[in-house]
């Protein structure tokens, strides 16, 4: 599964998301942001690479299927509703992104059935 995690700047959520599930087996993951300042900004390419897309929070999401909803036609498209309140990799951060986002994928396994 391929997954694209999104945030606003891609300099905290999602690339501490990215970080902790890129050895996850089955997985391929990768982040960008939808603002204006992100250091990996989310592009047609990204999400037509992507299986699923979780987003931090709900904003991104209507942002993106709004925006590119010629690139996500067959898309997973979710938000994990994260605020934006620790840097990158504080231990508070990678410990509600790892609940929410297994939690995530133990529903999505569980839907696969």
């Amino acid at each position: 599964m391929k997954i694209l995690f999104v945030c606003y700047a891609n300099l905290d959520r999602s690339p501490t998301a990215e970080h902790i599930y890129a050895n996850r087996p089955g997985l391929e993951v990768k982040s960008a942001g939808v603002g204006w300042c992100a250091q990996q900004p989310v592009t047609a390419a990204l999400l037509q690479w992507a299986d699923v897309v979780l987003c931090m929070e709900e904003g991104q999401k209507q942002y993106i299927v709004e925006d590119f909803e010629n690139f996500i036609s067959g898309k997973i498209i979710d938000s994990l509703d994260i605020k934006d309140v620790y840097p990158r990799m504080h231990p508070k951060l990678v410990e509600i992104i790892t609940k929410k986002v297994d939690a995530w994928l133990s529903e999505y396994q569980a839907n696969m059935k």
